[in-house]
């Protein structure tokens, strides 16, 4: 289960030091996106960079990162045992993700990294990676209605937790395209604890901004996707002017063109499971906010092709499932739902039953054929391939799911 407060962290890190530097990432969306963009630019700018971002997407040891590589499983295992019996002689009694996150943090000092880019587990405030006290610079990205029960009802409550990632004399990047009222609540706290803040975007003028255009100019992002990069550039030329001051924006936007963040507008070819010729869409998108983004790709990119789009969708016991297919789903589309298996190191996370993700879509007028294959992820892919005979097929709704199905083609081969 998820347990907010950094006392059982500092006590699994007690007697470590932390000698690298952080870029620290908090927000609803985008996160993870920005995570991968900022590691491969430091990592282009030759600064050794370790990544941590969860959830996992395949093993539990790929959300560590170092040079871009995921961890080795061995040294992965190692680690973790070394702060498993830290916790259990220290009757720590910590969480599965403080676990995860003292085990990343043992790692970078192993590797000897000279940056950590992190992505917040759950809020920021409160969040076990905020026992990083001095960071180079953080990062809030879009911020929406998510993890309620624990961060509040309000956007306002959940921007408060979010900036609680902030430091004092640490350069904020924030993402403009948050509303006004969150935007009051990110500079209000920056004031507070003497934070610099920034916005989404390189600066107006000077060779960085232009170097970031042209780039632009030449790259087929979605708007979300510019936005995470624009705020990721902006991060990571903070951070290079402290860390490699020779480095240029050139080298990062390299950088940046060579980053891999799979299950976000991923292209997938499921023929090895299924026999089906035509790739399919794989995006993690699980709340309204990243369900609007996905659901206007679709539209735009996807469905002109054809009226109806074959869905797979699982999602997590508690999200707004009516919220989540009004943004995704008409009328006359194809839902096959299905249940994500057990996530490795994350018992508390259950799917939602499949039939109530169906009773949800027919409540909204979904015409089109509702079928369920409980927990047989495989199943659905083949099931779904046969419905829509080459049309396309969007798979979404829970970055579990999107673990299963790329887990599922690695172990076909």
């Amino acid at each position: 289960m998820i347990q907010p407060g950094l006392a059982r962290i500092r006590q699994l890190l007690e007697h470590s030091t932390l000698p690298w530097r952080a870029v620290h990432v908090a927000g609803t969306n985008g996160k993870g996106s920005v995570c991968a963009y900022v590691s491969a630019m430091l990592h282009a700018a030759n600064i050794k960079t370790g990544r941590f971002t969860s959830p996992h997407l395949i093993d539990r040891w790929d959300s560590i990162t170092i040079e871009e590589k995921p961890i080795d499983e061995s040294k992965f295992r190692r680690a973790e045992d070394v702060v498993k019996l830290r916790n259990s002689n220290g009757d720590i009694r910590a969480s599965e993700f403080e676990l995860l996150t003292a085990t990343a943090f043992e790692l970078f000092n192993e590797e000897k990294v000279q940056v950590g880019v992190i992505e917040v587990g759950v809020g920021g405030r409160h969040d076990a990676t905020n026992i990083v006290q001095h960071p180079l610079v953080t990062v809030i990205t879009k911020i929406g209605r998510d993890h309620q029960p624990l961060l509040g009802t309000t956007i306002e409550e959940i921007a408060n937790h979010k900036a609680g990632i902030m430091k004092h004399g640490a350069a904020c990047v924030v993402d403009a395209t948050n509303s006004d009222s969150v935007l009051q609540v990110l500079a209000d706290t920056a004031q507070e604890v003497g934070a610099e803040p920034f916005h989404r975007s390189p600066s107006d003028s000077g060779q960085e901004s232009t170097d970031f255009h042209k780039y632009l100019g030449k790259s087929d992002l979605e708007p979300h996707q510019r936005t995470n990069l624009a705020l990721a550039y902006r991060a990571a030329l903070i951070a290079a002017q402290q860390m490699a001051p020779a480095a240029s924006s050139q080298a990062l936007l390299e950088g940046a063109r060579r980053s891999v963040w799979p299950g976000r507008l991923q292209t997938l070819d499921i023929r090895a499971l299924t026999g089906r010729r035509e790739p399919v869409t794989l995006d993690g998108a699980h709340n309204p906010q990243s369900a609007e983004v996905l659901g206007f790709y679709v539209n735009e990119r996807v469905r002109f092709k054809t009226r109806r789009i074959t869905w797979i969708i699982a999602a997590s016991l508690g999200k707004d499932l009516r919220e989540l297919l009004l943004r995704l789903v008409q009328s006359h589309d194809n839902i096959v739902a299905v249940e994500f298996g057990p996530v490795d190191g994350m018992p508390w996370v259950v799917p939602v039953n499949a039939e109530n993700i169906l009773e949800v879509a027919r409540s909204l007028g979904v015409e089109g054929l509702l079928e369920k294959t409980g927990k047989d992820v495989l199943r659905s892919l083949q099931l779904a391939a046969r419905t829509a005979n080459g049309d396309p097929i969007v798979i979404c709704g829970s970055l579990y799911l999107v673990s299963d199905v790329l887990r599922l083609l690695r172990d076909v081969g």
